[in-house]
């Protein structure tokens, strides 16, 4: 068993999968820090690095010893380079510290590793993720001979990473596929309460004996520090984001979930995660019925569509209709706006156009079931969550 860094009582540790690395069941992510995404990427404000280093100040002292960034995240890992080794001159040997970044090619691959490593200020990384592999073409082009997941495996030999894993926002068979390669040795990925559709990955990457990383639990997966009152009341005595947390974390494939603290207040509310011995009673039991029981306010709640996920209309069907039950079941409309204005402008990180009248009609309604009103779905399901972006015309 490898040493447990920065141990506290009332924090849980796991096994990182066959990485051997014991892991706080809380990750400190990098990507919500005040003013994280304005260039320039190596300037920190005295505010950011003020709020930056009370937040890793208080994350070590409630027992956390996994620090996540990546390229992608704007200032992060200049924060965390500075706050790490200039503020706070914390061991390097106390906390894990992964990082994440998705070149084309091998030489860019180690020049952007790197530019990374100068930046967080360390001869080393534990962990090191190609950031999305979000579809098949990525999949085959990052693995390919020669590319940069090859690279990266010759930077562990090297002893400059210690650990080569992935992230993805992909199909479930993508992912699946991804974990089938052998190469990695971890997955950040998808799964919480509020969308349950990778339990076969964390599975499969449980079979393979890998990290499981769940990616923003409490922000991606339903605006947990906002939940409409109709799911704060179902999860009494507990906070949606601690009962989440705890459904999370009572299977034993997931080791870490990612929280993106930026207040005092967030590790207080962390702190109740862990306050039972036993993350699974019959209090989180009788709560998760609770919430099952409200996908009854919907008769349609139950088709999911991932059959329809190539559809000819580029409507990401499954997507839509997740926001449509998650806005019908448990008024949870804020969240579905947030998220529904994302189509059209991610990409390959959140693919699919608008279910626009033009685009609903171009869908393809031969394999439904019958009496499934599909096209009305989707059709209210935009209406309801479309919120166009104006803008105002130069005087």
């Amino acid at each position: 068993m490898s040493e447990i860094r920065n141990k506290k009582p009332g924090m849980e540790y796991r096994r990182f999968g066959k990485t051997e690395e014991y892991v706080s069941a809380v990750t400190l992510g990098g990507m919500r820090y005040k003013h994280g995404g304005k260039e320039p990427r190596n300037e920190v404000s005295s505010d950011t690095l003020k709020q930056a280093t009370n937040v890793v100040q208080l994350a070590f002292e409630h027992g956390i010893n996994h620090i996540e960034s990546a390229w992608g995240y704007g200032k992060s890992e200049t924060i965390y380079g500075k706050v790490l080794n200039e503020e706070l001159k914390i061991p390097r040997n106390t906390y894990n510290l992964m990082t994440k970044g998705n070149p084309k090619t091998a030489a860019d691959m180690r020049r952007m590793v790197d530019m990374q490593l100068k930046t967080l200020q360390t001869d080393y990384l534990d962990f090191y993720g190609w950031h999305g592999i979000n579809n098949k073409e990525l999949l085959q082009f990052s693995c390919a001979s020669n590319g940069p997941v090859e690279e990266l495996l010759k930077m562990k030999e090297e002893g400059i990473i210690r650990h080569v894993g992935f992230s993805t926002h992909a199909p479930r068979h993508v992912i699946i596929s991804a974990i089938e390669t052998g190469l990695f040795e971890f997955v950040n990925l998808h799964y919480y309460y509020f969308d349950q559709h990778n339990l076969e990955a964390v599975e499969k990457a449980a079979a393979h004996d890998m990290g499981v990383f769940i990616i923003s639990p409490n922000d991606k997966g339903g605006q947990l520090f906002k939940a409409p009152e109709k799911v704060k009341n179902a999860t009494i005595p507990l906070t949606p984001i601690q009962w989440n947390a705890r459904f999370c974390l009572q299977n034993e494939a997931i080791h870490t979930l990612s929280f993106g603290m930026t207040e005092t207040p967030h590790f207080e509310e962390m702190k109740g995660i862990f306050s039972t011995s036993k993350l699974w009673s019959n209090t989180e039991q009788n709560i998760k019925l609770k919430l099952d029981s409200f996908l009854s306010d919907d008769p349609f709640s139950s088709f999911e569509g991932f059959d329809l996920l190539n559809d000819p209309s580029g409507i990401n069907i499954p997507a839509v209709l997740r926001l449509r039950k998650l806005w019908k079941c448990y008024d949870m409309k804020e969240y579905g706006k947030y998220r529904y204005k994302i189509f059209e402008n991610k990409g390959h990180w959140f693919p699919g156009v608008i279910a626009s009248e033009r685009n609903v009609e171009k869908v393809d309604c031969s394999n439904i079931p019958d009496g499934l009103p599909l096209k009305r779905m989707l059709l209210e399901t935009h209406y309801e969550l479309y919120t166009p972006e104006f803008k105002l015309a130069n005087s």
